[in-house]
């Protein structure tokens, strides 16, 4: 496959009754429409590029729009704040680009067909995501367009598209390492420039853009789970975090990735790239491609990244999308569910309700401390996440009981929750997935089991809670610092109101 070409196999025509009339220059046709939702971002975007590429072929103008629904799988402002200054810098990204971007707001399969007939459009592009709400909206708006619009999914989150890499799914790592190694030189390729398209008038866009919101009138309520500080949102936030000098990841701190990345004592030998892959605010395939440029100075390193980067985030998207019960005691293999129901009603040294558990009100420190990072720090470390996860197990009434309340927190407070990786990830440590049986024992039958002690014979425990800790409190200064700034600021409107109402109106100049 040659650099810098859109691999046909990346796209898929959903409603494929309709003919597809031949493009020409000569007879433009409507516009083409890229329905943004996982990959938010202007550049190395393989669904943006196909837009344009069909825009093109037809002489026509392009947009993109996004739909923002209120509290998607429990989005708090923790996640929706993250979101919408991302979308703010990408609004400023593609205007430099000459591609207008709309904000729709509600129920997306009513307006994003609302949007295709008031601008007259003749195609639909959207990125792909696994799971089930995302797949049946596209299948609704396939249903109300018709044959009047072409729809086209891309994945553009995938070096190697989720339907391409297998037919089925796949049992665990193993069994899908070998078929996504084969089809890399085919998928693994540098991505080309957008080309220059023809702009439609502002004019042409005004039904569509009546519709419309702009970023003044949306507002991120609740202080619940507030927004983190730590993380920049955007594009080129993302590229520094990567290759961002010292401070980068693959230029600063890459060479302790492999012998690091499993302490949680030693969090900068992690890559700190989750809310951005989440997010779509940078594509897996552009961190690949620089890693692979220093694989001559790091092999150890580059390659644990890539494994972890490629086959191991796109295992968790073959899991979510051939398996509809991804979040459920359903979609564990039949081994594991018998063994869980099997030691389902045995008996448990603690039980702790949902509520004690997110208040971190536990007999382990540790567990608490990781609990504790996840509410203030919004980021678990990894290798704890799946310690939290098998307590949960352990300290609740069953399984089904412990994924609820896993997928619950873990959606709820991490800034890279509700995504594929986070709920393989609840489904292994819980359900198996991904796994294999284990020496049975009380509680966990035959699923993996880990425990304090070996823990501590790991890393540090000590040295992590004091870590935490010490996150805690700088949180908890920050937010005693915003709500005094609030009540200064609501003090001083209450004084000017008390002036406008003792001496009258205030007059400019």
């Amino acid at each position: 496959m040659a650099a810098g070409v859109l691999h046909l196999g990346r796209i898929r025509l959903l409603n494929p009754s309709k003919p597809s009339p031949p493009p020409s220059a000569d007879h433009p046709s409507g516009p083409v429409v890229y329905w943004m939702f996982r990959d938010q971002r202007s550049g190395d975007n393989w669904a943006l590029i196909h837009a344009v590429h069909l825009a093109k072929q037809s002489s026509a103008p392009v947009a993109v729009v996004f739909n923002l629904f209120h509290r998607f799988l429990g989005a708090h402002a923790r996640q929706l704040g993250f979101m919408l200054r991302g979308l703010r810098i990408l609004h400023r990204r593609l205007r430099d680009l000459g591609i207008p971007f709309f904000l729709l707001r509600g129920d997306a399969v009513d307006n994003v067909p609302r949007f295709l007939s008031d601008c007259g459009a003749s195609a639909l592009v959207t990125d792909f995501s696994p799971l089930r709400p995302v797949r049946k909206w596209k299948a609704e708006i396939c249903e109300r367009v018709g044959s009047a619009v072409s729809v086209y999914e891309v994945d553009a989150h995938n070096v190697v598209p989720v339907w391409v890499a297998s037919e089925k799914m796949e049992y665990s790592a193993k069994t899908i390492r070998a078929k996504i190694h084969r089809l890399l030189p085919e998928y693994f390729v540098e991505f080309p420039e957008i080309p220059n398209i023809r702009k439609r008038s502002e004019g042409e866009w005004r039904k569509a853009v009546d519709r419309t919101s702009c970023f003044d009138d949306v507002t991120v309520e609740g202080s619940e789970v507030p927004e983190i500080g730590w993380c920049r949102p955007g594009e080129e936030a993302a590229m520094e975090v990567l290759i961002g000098g010292k401070e980068g990841f693959l230029t600063g701190r890459l060479a302790n990735y492999n012998s690091d990345r499993n302490d949680p004592t030693k969090s900068k030998a992690l890559s700190c790239l989750s809310p951005y892959l989440h997010f779509g605010q940078i594509s897996a395939q552009r961190c690949a491609l620089e890693a692979r440029k220093l694989r001559k100075s790091h092999p150890q390193a580059v390659d644990t990244f890539l494994e972890e980067l490629i086959v191991r985030r796109e295992l968790a998207d073959n899991f979510c999308y051939y398996q509809p019960h991804y979040d459920s005691l359903l979609g564990a293999w039949d081994w594991a569910r018998r063994t869980l129901m099997d030691h389902a009603a045995d008996e448990r040294e603690h039980i702790y309700t949902r509520d004690e558990l997110e208040k971190a009100k536990t007999a382990d420190p540790l567990w608490n401390a990781s609990q504790l990072e996840m509410v203030h720090h919004g980021k678990m470390h990894g290798f704890m996440r799946m310690y939290w996860a098998k307590k949960i197990l352990e300290w609740t009434s069953g399984p089904e009981e412990a994924l609820a309340i896993a997928i619950y927190l873990n959606d709820k407070y991490e800034i890279d929750g509700r995504d594929p990786n986070g709920y393989v990830g609840c489904m292994w440590s819980i359900c198996g997935v991904h796994d294999q049986g284990w020496k049975e024992r009380a509680v966990f039958g035959k699923i993996r089991y880990m425990n304090y002690a070996g823990c501590k014979r790991k890393f540090n425990v000590d040295g992590y809670i004091a870590h935490v800790r010490s996150l805690v409190l700088d949180s908890k200064k920050r937010k005693a610092g915003a709500t005094s700034r609030m009540l200064c600021a609501l003090a001083a409107l209450c004084t000017l109101s008390s002036m406008r109402t003792d001496l009258g109106p205030i007059k400019r100049g």
